[in-house]
């Protein structure tokens, strides 16, 4: 199985050990990563998971970032637009985009705690997911 990485940079403390983390699961369970992207943050991933959609050697992408809580509803402005960009991307290509982006609403601490627990578990839905689609 093929899948590509789209990282938010933003935040790099956290989603620089969700990559690292994702990429060692990946090894792991036998899944071939054709391309990491990183990309300034969460807002930015659609276009390029778009691009990656587009190859043909790419059976899924999994996207990997951190929207923490700040003063104002910005995080969750953005974790919005970012989680329907992406589920829409899927549907239109018919291929899966997995959403290991922790927040909106999190905390740098309860952000950190997570980081390994979404990144695993944006590769193993991507995983479980090309398996289904392969079977319908």
């Amino acid at each position: 199985m093929n899948i590509g990485i789209v990282t938010g940079e933003f935040n790099s403390g956290i989603t620089s050990v969700m990559e690292r983390h994702a990429a060692e699961e990946a090894e792991k369970l036998g899944v071939n990563i054709v391309k990491a992207v990183k990309v300034p943050g969460s807002f930015d991933m659609p276009i390029a998971v778009k691009r990656l959609l587009m190859r043909n050697d790419v059976d899924a992408v999994i996207t990997l970032g951190a929207i923490i809580k700040g003063d104002t509803k910005h995080d969750e402005v953005i974790g919005q637009a970012v989680a329907g960009a992406l589920a829409s991307l899927s549907a239109e290509f018919g291929k899966p985009v997995t959403l290991g982006i922790i927040g909106p609403g999190a905390t740098w601490e309860q952000a950190e705690k997570r980081a390994e627990e979404y990144a695993e578990r944006a590769l193993t839905a991507a995983i479980k997911l090309v398996e289904v689609i392969e079977n319908i």
